[in-house]
């Protein structure tokens, strides 16, 4: 989200989302991005290069269609840094044809629901009141709070990695259990702790499927 082009952010592995959201409440959060339903298809060439380098195309909707690329991610102290372009695009499905005719074919499709707040960091994180809707400067903190098919998530994503500690500190979630991996990796993790038969990451597959930490390979932050 950061006008940088660059994407730092830490993820966490949560068993309460509703205490993570009153948390942000007391911060006084800015809510920018109420409760939306994304659906998210990654597009790779034959062969899967992009995966293999670690590198993400990806067209998502929600309230918008938006076509981004991520760089190859590198990890400093529990926090992923990778080059991130991300635009708006007018149309979904003339979006997946110009990639399909580039040469470009769906490699996974996933949904996830998030909330998306804003914080104003300062000493303390002492934060002044913010309607929804209001733009957030440029070096604000962005929580994401994710609800996918196997689980609940918290992603902070800041311009630094000092600010993104200090507020999972305030959100007291546990530096160290923090996840240094895509959804999509996690994903593969619960296909094989399962042995699950499908490849698309939707509520729908997962409607009857119980899963826990163990099976994802992470621990609660918030435990």
């Amino acid at each position: 989200m950061p006008a940088s082009g660059q994407e730092t952010e830490a993820k966490f592995y949560v068993r309460d989302l509703k205490r993570i959201k009153s948390r942000l409440e007391e911060l006084d959060a800015q809510l920018i991005q109420e409760r939306v339903l994304e659906t998210n298809t990654r597009f790779d060439l034959p062969g899967a290069r992009l995966r293999a380098e670690g590198r993400v195309l990806r067209l998502r909707r929600d309230t918008d269609v938006r076509l981004t690329y991520k760089s190859a991610s590198k990890r400093e102290d529990g926090v992923l840094s990778r080059e991130e372009i991300e635009f708006v695009v007018e149309d979904f499905e003339k979006a997946k044809r110009f990639l399909e005719a580039l040469g470009y074919q769906k490699l996974f499709y996933y949904e996830k629901f998030r909330t998306t707040y804003a914080l104003q960091p300062s000493e303390g994180f002492v934060l002044s009141h913010a309607v929804m809707g209001a733009k957030p400067s440029e070096d604000s903190i962005y929580v994401m709070l994710d609800e996918l098919p196997y689980g609940n998530f918290v992603e902070i994503e800041g311009a630094t990695v000092t600010s993104i500690r200090a507020l999972a500190r305030q959100l007291n979630l546990n530096w160290e259990a923090a996840i240094a991996t895509s959804y999509s990796a996690l994903f593969e993790r619960a296909r094989k702790s399962l042995n699950l038969p499908f490849h698309d990451l939707s509520f729908a597959e997962f409607r009857d499927i119980g899963v826990d930490a163990l099976h994802l390979g992470v621990r609660a932050a918030d435990a």
